[in-house]
């Protein structure tokens, strides 16, 4: 605002932005011993304050950081511009400037820009705002609407509205925008900081067909979102990450029609918190990346059983956790419909030393997952990971009361809770021989020699080298050998190497790490530039 604009009479509360800073408004007037009329703001990044919100022994405003708050002049700030006049600027330009896409880059039609000329610009932009269904003011400084009842007019269409990172200070505010939108389903709140009005199902209405939310960077606690879900009847899918959730309570009359939550990087307070939601009827997919977790239970039931939590759930990711054994993953086993599942393998190497024998072991121990971090179980891969989980935990089995009789085939609890799927892997397979047990034992080794071909892509004339290698051999070790074979210095030589499953190039930039850390497998090449 410039220096001879009135400060709002509703400053106090209001969102501001200053420079590259968000806050809040939380005292005008004069200060002492500073003349004019100053604004006490609470900033959302702490470390732009300088106090509390106290000069010279007076308290003026509270915050909640000792040291979020801070005075400045009004002409410093910016109370943020009109919704309409944000959405007119990004897609409805005037002049030439032509029109852009929700990311603000011009639209383009035979690889030359979109321009509106003549008489007919106003009505042909006009159409064209009437036809916009994803919009995005991400960013823009949007803190209120000015003609509220033109939004239906310029801009009904609307079913996506990125709304993230303004100046709203209100969840009224934000309904005075949708409300008028009746064909929203997908909106992001995301970096806005909203205050609630006493009954919140008075908004209802503005968010009445509204499916996708995201709000994220917010710093909401569980019991907030249980107070604002009252707003959403139909919501489908929750994006809360990266908030100050840390404690869960069970759901009761909202957020029923769930079947997406998103809780990643937020500090849960541990595997019993997820009880509270074990029960959402309709969930299917939940993201706990990041939230400290290092185990997860249900212990409603037997090692062997289904529980009755997560009745719905089909896809699970958990990365990003200290999760370091393998009791997580035979609880997993418990969930009646889980078929997809994200988790950190190298929190798990430790237990195995090698990422593809993790792998193998999750597969053997989930009877029913289909995807395993984005990459598809096949058939043979699954056939092939449970026989050899049989081979090689069958004398375990059988010194803990395994035996091929089924008569006399009675392992004992401790056997059972750490290997739950290993009797249904019996009766599937058949219980393993003597000699298969043996003939593991004598091929381990042998198993973990890798057949590499080396490749030099900007050398066309090299030949292409055909390797044995361990997969415990370091990358500095690779590049020594490199080194002999090719003449060229170890630390000039840049590798990577190609997946014979995956058509893409991945980077082995850590000397101290092996090969089997990067999951390389027999028939995979690797690339070396100098």
């Amino acid at each position: 605002m410039s220096q001879s604009d009135p400060v709002p009479c509703d400053a106090v509360g209001r969102r501001i932005a200053c420079r590259d800073e968000y806050g809040t408004v939380r005292f005008v007037g004069e200060v002492a011993s500073a003349e004019g009329i100053w604004l006490g703001v609470e900033w959302d990044n702490p470390k732009r304050g300088k106090h509390n919100g106290a000069h010279e022994g007076v308290q003026y405003f509270q915050c909640s950081h000792p040291t979020g708050g801070s005075f400045i002049r009004p002409q410093k700030t910016n109370f943020g511009i009109d919704f309409l006049t944000a959405v007119k600027d990004r897609y409805g330009q005037e002049g030439n400037q032509g029109i852009q896409d929700n990311q603000g880059n011009p639209l383009r039609w035979c690889n030359k820009p979109i321009e509106f000329l003549g008489k007919q610009d106003a009505k042909v932009k006009q159409r064209w705002l009437n036809a916009l269904w994803v919009v995005s003011v991400r960013g823009s400084q949007v803190s209120h609407v000015s003609e509220e009842e033109e939004i239906s007019n310029i801009c009904p269409d609307i079913v996506e509205l990125d709304l993230c990172k303004n100046l709203f200070a209100s969840w009224e505010s934000v309904a005075q925008i949708t409300r008028h939108l009746r064909k929203l389903e997908s909106l992001d709140l995301s970096q806005n900081k909203l205050t609630l009005i006493s009954n919140p199902f008075l908004l209802s209405d503005a968010f009445a067909n509204l499916k996708a939310l995201a709000i994220q960077y917010n710093g909401l606690t569980w019991g907030q979102v249980l107070d604002y879900a009252p707003m959403w009847p139909v919501l489908e899918q929750a994006y809360l990450s990266s908030n100050a959730i840390s404690v869960l309570e069970r759901p009761v009359g909202v957020l029923q029609t769930l079947t997406l939550l998103d809780l990643s990087s937020n500090p849960l307070a541990g595997a019993d918190q997820l009880v509270h939601i074990a029960y959402l009827p309709r969930l299917e997919q939940l993201i706990l990346s990041n939230t400290g977790l290092t185990s997860l239970y249900f212990d409603d039931i037997q090692p062997d059983g289904k529980t009755a939590m997560f009745p719905k759930l089909t896809f699970l990711t958990i990365d990003k956790n200290p999760i370091s054994d393998f009791s997580t993953v035979n609880e997993l086993n418990k969930l009646r419909c889980l078929e997809q599942l994200k988790v950190s393998v190298y929190s798990l190497v430790e237990c195995e030393k090698n990422p593809k024998t993790v792998r193998q072991l999750i597969i053997a121990k989930l009877g029913g997952l289909k995807v395993l971090n984005k990459m598809e179980i096949s058939a043979d891969e699954r056939k092939g990971a449970e026989l050899d989980y049989r081979k090689r935990f069958g004398k375990d089995w059988l010194k803990a009361g395994g035996h091929h009789d089924p008569g006399k085939n009675n392992p004992d609890k401790e056997f059972c809770a750490k290997h739950p799927r290993y009797q249904a892997l019996i009766e599937l397979f058949g219980a393993p021989e003597e000699a298969e047990m043996e003939h593991q034992k004598l091929f381990t080794l042998k198993d973990q020699l890798l057949d590499l071909t080396i490749k030099c892509p900007e050398n066309p004339d090299q030949k292409l080298i055909e390797k044995k290698l361990p997969d415990s051999m370091i990358i500095q070790k690779v590049r020594g050998l490199l080194h002999r074979l090719l003449k060229v210095p170890g630390a000039e030589l840049k590798l990577t190497y190609i997946s014979s499953k995956m058509d893409m190039e991945i980077d082995m930039d850590n000397d101290l790490k092996p090969l089997s850390y990067y999951s390389i497998e027999s028939g995979d090449c690797i690339l070396v530039r100098w």
